[in-house]
């Protein structure tokens, strides 16, 4: 009886040994396939809440400026959008390094790498943006050009070329940063990286956030010192100005007034001059090339149907090399403006408040159609509408057929996030077709509109 049990408990405690072991290796294994996945997928609920995160506005100020300075070098890396540095004395910057130095004690020296530019959420384009050093020790380089103002330090890589980026990733970061950080101070704009052409084609609206040089890293290569520095955009969110995060309580409309400083003196022969004598509203059709995408293939058609409807028509097809003071002038003397979804919308920041804005929203972009272009309206106070497509309109129906998923519900395929593959669907391979009835209707909305505002503001 003894020799029976013996055996069972010795078989009981292998089994045990076996089933521990086979527990442990399963485990290591998932661990193993975790982490040596380079980016693993999100579950739909990780996937939404994320999109729905970097979608919406920020709530907060970053929290390295509620923070006392006890340090020659902070970073605050909390926000979802952006990383943001202080040197908080004297700095040397060499730009063949792309480092900025200041002086530490030589026990606690300190280096961060800090990648300026406010799509830190973005994995696809952030392994692109370069890295600036920031160190402090006993010793740094000798100053060759002296400056008594603090230095301001971005990138405008990325998706610079981008008209949207341009303001989206751009100039509304430096507008929120400069009212956060500078509100009544001068300073010194440092671009750590930059196209050839992004300083002259910009160089009116930099000229307006401040009067000195712009320094460009590529393009210098004596050092400069400054009595500290800020590396990093602030960013609120897509096309968005929260002014209840600024001390001084800016809003999209304060951006406007400065885009008007930039562009009026130039534009102001353009404007419209013709308050009693035009008695058409006049509507600037944005055009979109059929191979970028998101065009309309009934176009032709579409501008008889809006001079029927009783306005005068611009069709209005912006190139990287179109001068801003030119596009200024169109779009600040137009009542209305129409467009599908695309980066040419971003010229509605040059509409005046009170002017109408009707976007056509192909399917599958509903969410970035309002987080883009349907803040900017709302902070401008346009009379904004939307003209959903049916998806007898669109032309993935011909692609994929009107029983696809991609068609019928976008929003399944988005609860990941926007992954490149399905944005590249909905954004490039998608075309439209306006069904010219339902148009009219919505024309005809806006006409009135369009009207009311010229009447009342030439």
């Amino acid at each position: 009886m003894k020799k029976t049990v013996s055996r069972a408990a010795l078989v009981g405690v292998a089994l045990c040994l076996f089933f521990i072991i086979f527990q442990i290796s399963v485990s290591s294994t998932s661990r193993f396939l975790k982490y040596a996945t380079n980016s693993p997928k999100p579950t739909q609920e990780e996937g939404t809440r994320k999109l729905k995160v970097i979608s919406q506005p920020n709530s907060h100020p970053p929290k390295s400026l509620r923070l006392p300075v006890e340090s020659p070098i902070i970073c605050d890396r909390t926000d979802i959008r952006y990383d943001l540095c202080s040197i908080n004395g004297p700095t040397v910057l060499d730009p063949s390094k792309s480092t900025l130095f200041t002086i530490g004690s030589a026990q606690h020296s300190i280096m961060e790498k800090v990648q300026p530019y406010p799509r830190k959420f973005e994995k696809f384009i952030m392994p692109r943006i370069k890295n600036l050093t920031l160190t402090s020790g006993p010793q740094r380089p000798p100053c060759k050009v002296p400056h008594n103002i603090p230095a301001l330090v971005f990138s405008a890589g990325g998706y610079t070329g981008n008209f949207f980026h341009d303001f989206n990733d751009g100039f509304i970061p430096l507008f929120i940063t400069v009212h956060t950080i500078f509100p009544d101070q001068d300073f010194v704009i440092v671009v750590s990286e930059s196209p050839n052409w992004w300083p002259s084609k910009y160089a009116d609206l930099l000229t307006v956030f401040t009067k000195h040089h712009i320094i460009v890293l590529k393009n210098d290569t004596p050092t400069h010192c400054f009595p500290s520095a800020k590396i990093g955009l602030i960013s609120h969110g897509f096309m968005t100005i929260n002014q209840t995060l600024l001390p001084n309580s800016k809003t999209l409309l304060d951006f406007r007034v400065l885009l008007d400083k930039a562009y009026t003196p130039q534009a102001q022969p353009k404007v419209l001059t013709s308050k009693h004598t035009n008695l058409r509203p006049k509507l600037v059709l944005a055009s979109r090339k059929e191979d970028k995408g998101r065009s309309i293939l009934n176009q032709e058609q579409v501008i008889r149907l809006i001079k029927k409807v009783g306005f005068d028509v611009v069709v209005f097809k912006p190139k990287n090399k179109t001068p801003l003071n030119e596009s200024y002038a169109l779009l600040n003397s137009s009542h209305a403006m129409v467009g599908v979804h695309g980066a040419a919308l971003t010229h509605s920041l040059f509409l005046r408040p009170g002017a109408v804005l009707v976007q056509v929203v192909p399917i599958g972009v509903e969410w970035a159609a309002f987080a883009f272009f349907g803040r900017v309206a709302k902070g401008l106070n346009l009379q904004y509408s939307e003209y959903k497509i049916g998806v007898e309109e669109s032309s993935l129906v011909d692609k994929y057929g009107n029983g696809s998923f991609l068609v019928k519900d976008p929003f399944a395929l988005q609860k990941t996030g926007w992954d490149p593959e399905i944005m590249d669907i909905y954004l490039k391979e998608q075309n439209v077709k306006l069904d010219l009835i339902r148009f009219k209707a919505c024309l005809k909305k806006a006409y009135v509109k369009a009207k009311r505002f010229m009447e009342a503001n030439g």
